[in-house]
């Protein structure tokens, strides 16, 4: 059975995010295809990317870059839940993925975004990021609209139709992500 990371990909103070992927962990458990943990960026501290080697070395000199990586090394593939902060991730996301890189390897990856716009623009660049990072990004998405599917901007009451994209996404991200671990060295 494969391992799935539900990736919290903000670290702001009154974030939605956190609230977003224990919803979409909640759905995943339901399953029985797959193993599923929320991971926290914020339960890292890391700070602008601090190594003196490139991350393609794998030469991790700080003690939470050596946490980092062993968490995301732990799975074969990951849902990104990440807010569009002014036509992009956030910054703390992008921060964290760049921080590795061999980790990402050969992995699958799909994507729940929410903003004004559903969060479609950050994903799209995630997406970029996914293919330098050889990093299989799945076409089915969530988009979540923080006017549909937050009350008040703020607390997250998700449309009952969502819970049908989260399945199809978390079907590729299973397939692709079971697929692609022939490919990885154990």
């Amino acid at each position: 059975m494969i391992k799935v990371a539900i990736v919290v990909g903000s670290t702001r103070p009154g974030r939605k995010a956190e609230a977003v992927a224990r919803w979409v962990h909640g759905i995943a458990t339901k399953r029985g295809d797959a193993e599923f943990e929320v991971v926290d960026i914020k339960g890292f501290d890391l700070p602008l990317l601090d190594e003196a080697m490139p991350p393609a070395m794998g030469q991790y000199d700080q003690p939470h870059t050596k946490a980092w990586a062993a968490k995301v090394a732990a799975f074969d593939a990951y849902v990104f839940v990440t807010p569009e902060y002014n036509h992009g991730p956030s910054g703390a996301l992008k921060n964290a993925i760049d921080y590795l890189y061999r980790e990402w390897n050969n992995k699958a990856a799909g994507f729940v975004g929410y903003g004004s716009a559903g969060g479609v623009r950050a994903v799209e660049q995630l997406r970029l990021v996914m293919g330098e990072l050889q990093v299989a990004d799945v076409r089915a998405q969530v988009a979540l609209s923080l006017f549909t599917d937050f009350e008040n901007f703020t607390t997250f009451k998700p449309a009952p139709m969502h819970e049908k994209s989260v399945n199809t996404m978390l079907d590729q991200v299973i397939a692709w992500g079971g697929a692609l671990k022939t490919l990885r060295k154990e």
